[in-house]
């Protein structure tokens, strides 16, 4: 049986998505490590929201 080098792509399995909020003057944006960029809000709850839709997580009320 043939075995790829551990060093492979096969193995690098693709960045895990981390999302987090970013503040640019007034407004806040959620980011995440594979490149993804939320639109601009005035509300950093919201930012968190779109962070969390992005992630596929549905947000909760706490």
């Amino acid at each position: 049986m043939h075995q790829d080098p551990p060093d492979s792509p096969v193995h690098n399995p693709a960045p895990a998505h981390s999302t987090t909020t970013v503040e640019r003057g007034s407004f806040c944006l959620a980011r995440c490590v594979c490149g993804w960029s939320g639109p601009a809000r005035r509300a950093r709850d919201r930012a968190r929201t779109d962070a969390a839709e992005h992630l596929g997580t549905p947000e909760t009320d706490g």
